[in-house]
């Protein structure tokens, strides 16, 4: 079996592909396969978690059932892929060209698509599940997730579970956030730009550098120790409205940076 026990190199998993041989179940757990030419390879049902497969030419590959977890498909070449019911949860689609692949039940869950991703003509990415522009992730389940420089201008998030998650420098321009539960997330230089944030909850965030240029909230659940340093486009009508928050809230220290949500909202002008 190849796999890590064998601790087959990359080379040798490609000869045995390229000589037509089936990699059936074959555990390929965290390989890096990055950038090879695997046009029509059969890994029906492999194991390819945190798989590095970026770059790889997969056109017309049976991944049918393979287990993708978390694996990274970033500008791989997937035309006319077998992807049948195929797990591809939290992958990254980042670029990647699946025109014409065969995306029936697969699964994909958290997957990161940008504008550059491609897509099977009539395939409604936008409700799969999977994370980028204009995706529809009402009520989302995505408490801790990795979304560092995620893409998600324009999508629709009410309510959306972001506890936790990771947002850095992520782009959330025009993105709707009303009811979003975004305590204790990473939001540094994050982008909201005409975001909409009415209702969500906000306490813990770490907001430095973010960028809330015509942001629409009319209340917020809770701000206790959001932390706002160096924030960008912060109206004054907006920093009173925050400042006009329950004294309570406002005078809770950040987590890790112990400074009060108060005094970040008070040093936002003197910078």
């Amino acid at each position: 079996m190849i796999g890590r026990e064998t601790q087959k190199t990359p080379l040798e998993v490609l000869t045995v592909l390229k000589a037509g041989i089936a990699l059936t179940q074959e555990d390929l757990y965290q390989f890096n396969l990055s950038g090879l030419e695997l046009q029509r390879a059969n890994l029906h049902q492999a194991i390819l978690i945190r798989a590095n497969l970026s770059k790889a030419d997969l056109s017309a590959a049976d991944l049918s059932g393979a287990d993708l977890r978390a694996a990274d498909l970033s500008y791989a070449i997937l035309r006319d892929a077998n992807l049948e019911a195929a797990c591809m949860y939290r992958v990254d689609l980042s670029g990647a060209d699946l025109r014409g692949a065969n995306l029936t039940d697969t699964k994909l869950l958290g997957a990161k698509y940008d504008s550059q991703t491609l897509f099977p003509e009539g395939f409604n990415y936008k409700s799969s599940g999977a994370i980028g522009p204009n995706a529809y992730l009402n009520g989302a389940q995505l408490n801790t997730a990795n979304l560092r420089h995620a893409d998600l201008q324009g999508a629709s998030m009410l309510g959306a579970y972001l506890g936790g998650a990771d947002l850095t420098r992520a782009n959330l321009q025009g993105a709707r956030l009303s009811q979003a539960d975004l305590r204790k997330a990473w939001l540094p230089g994050v982008c909201l730009r005409n975001a909409r944030l009415n209702g969500a909850n906000l306490a813990g965030a770490d907001l430095r550098a973010a960028d809330l240029t015509g942001v629409e909230f009319e209340q917020l659940e809770s701000i206790a120790g959001a932390d706002f340093t160096h924030v960008q486009g912060l109206s004054d009508d907006m920093r009173s409205r925050l400042l006009s928050q329950p004294a309570q809230e406002l005078d809770t220290p950040h987590a890790l940076t112990r400074r009060t949500t108060r005094a970040s909202l008070e040093s936002v002008f003197k910078y």
